[in-house]
């Protein structure tokens, strides 16, 4: 995993001072297949047999959880910001580490594992949980990229996030 963090850049002052920015495009750019397999064996085959989709938070998570629904055979469900979804939509508000935001899914069914780049504060990821089980959705587990170590011990419900890279 070392060499997977190696490519994991790291971007000051980004998005606004005092933010410490970690950009997984060198990682994805290089190693892309490597990624999606660590994420893929944060989950047991028992898991992945349970799961019927795998939803991934706007918009790093999307490519994150696309690649790992496609190469198991499951479907993919995105969370987006307001605005970017047709209706009807379900829709949840949350704070995040640099202010807050608005994320919508569309209502379904199914088990979900729910997927994003980073665990910082844990707010969109909350929100995320949140918002999926009000749109119909039993989750099924939750997995990140990066863990950035901010809120050790984090957990949502009885979730505890898996995460390949971990921080802090």
């Amino acid at each position: 995993m070392q060499e997977l963090k190696a490519l994991v850049a790291e971007i000051r002052d980004f998005p606004k001072p005092g933010i410490l920015f970690r950009d997984i495009g060198p990682l994805l750019r290089s190693r892309f297949g490597d990624t999606i397999a660590a994420l893929d064996a944060l989950f047991t085959e028992e898991e992945w047999d349970g799961v019927d989709a795998v939803a991934g938070i706007e918009s790093r998570g999307f490519i994150l959880a696309a690649a790992m629904a496609e190469r198991r055979a499951k479907g993919f469900v995105p969370i987006r910001k307001k605005g970017k979804l047709p209706p009807p939509v379900v829709d949840v508000a949350y704070e995040l580490e640099y202010g807050s935001g608005v994320l919508e899914m569309q209502r379904g069914s199914g088990r979900l594992l729910l997927v994003d780049d980073v665990l910082a504060t844990g707010g969109t990821l909350g929100a995320s949980v949140l918002l999926s089980r009000q749109a119909g959705y039993t989750l099924h587990g939750l997995g990140v990229l990066l863990d950035l170590g901010f809120v050790p011990g984090y957990r949502c419900d009885e979730f505890v996030p898996r995460s390949v890279l971990s921080y802090g």
